[in-house]
């Protein structure tokens, strides 16, 4: 492993490097605030910047600045930006909840070349990582394509294209990716044995909706949730949207995705509610699902689930 980054003293005069620039912030350290009060709410994102910054100096980065709640960093190339970011989240995700609240943090990194001078970067590839993560939502990990062709290919596996999107500051659309995180702390998703890929096999998802039970259990599984007849689990709620969300197991995760107008709210078993708009979150233990309004709101139809294995 190259130290040249981590190790990289201020400089004089500016070099240029090709680098993996990431940031990475909190996703609604506004509401923290209002809801916690300025004590609580800062000692919380507090722990999620030092468990960030934890991470970076793991994987070989150097943090280059902190704004507020956000942390920009280098790494020496683009799997080590990947494997950080993908580690950030899952050391975030493990953070313990505090009065009801779990944080989450926000990725975008873009890998190219940049011009250092006197420990800062600049140049297009800051630029277009910084607009990376304004387009990351909580919970994910945006990048783009060609950051994801420079990944070694185990892990260009653990992405998908999302679309080409216009970019303020760029001419041309931008070809944007998200990075699907999964694994435990030491990344079994990116390291997984052969004697771990046959148990990962076993893993099942169970799903409950009144009399109906449905099981996905093989790799590529998917199902969508929602008022139209053509749905695998039909909801009745007016507020849910005809094709309202899918589930769909990817390598050995199942992952909730809401595709909806008023969004599809998540309990797990022992936790708040969690709510979804356009977003995704990963499937873990028990819990239960309500379309287009929160839990009590108007009706008590729910889709609970058990993830075994």
């Amino acid at each position: 492993m190259s130290d040249s980054i981590a190790q990289t003293q201020p400089l004089r005069h500016a070099t240029a490097a090709e680098v993996a620039v990431l940031f990475a912030d909190i996703a609604g350290s506004t509401r923290l605030y209002q809801t916690l009060g300025d004590a609580q709410a800062k000692a919380m994102i507090d722990e999620c910047l030092r468990t960030m910054r934890t991470v970076i100096a793991r994987h070989g980065g150097r943090v280059i600045k902190t704004i507020g709640d956000e942390i920009m960093c280098v790494f020496p190339d683009a799997d080590r930006g990947h494997l950080a970011a993908t580690h950030m989240q899952l050391k975030v995700a493990a953070l313990p909840i505090v009065s009801g609240v779990k944080r989450a943090i926000r990725i975008g990194f873009h890998a190219g070349a940049v011009i250092e001078v006197r420990g800062d970067v600049f140049g297009d590839t800051v630029n277009t990582a910084a607009r990376m993560s304004d387009l990351a939502k909580g919970n994910q990990i945006i990048t783009t394509l060609s950051t994801v062709e420079r990944l070694s290919p185990m892990l260009r596996e653990s992405t998908r294209r999302i679309a080409a999107l216009a970019i303020k500051g760029k001419v041309d659309d931008i070809d944007v990716c998200e990075v699907i995180w999964q694994g435990g702390d030491d990344l079994t998703m990116v390291t997984l044995s052969s004697d771990e890929g046959e148990s990962a096999a076993q893993i099942e998802l169970h799903l409950t909706h009144g009399a109906q039970n449905l099981v996905l259990d093989h790799a590529g599984a998917s199902i969508v949730l929602g008022r139209d007849a053509s749905c695998q689990i039909v909801i009745a709620d007016r507020k849910a949207s005809r094709l309202h969300a899918r589930i769909e197991r990817r390598r050995d995760k199942f992952f909730l995705v809401d595709q909806s107008t008023n969004g599809t709210f998540i309990s797990f078993a022992g936790e708040a509610e969690i709510g979804l708009r356009r977003e995704e979150v990963m499937l873990r233990g028990q819990g239960r699902i309500v379309f287009g309004h929160s839990l009590g709101e108007s009706g008590d139809e729910t889709v609970e689930f058990t993830v075994r294995g």
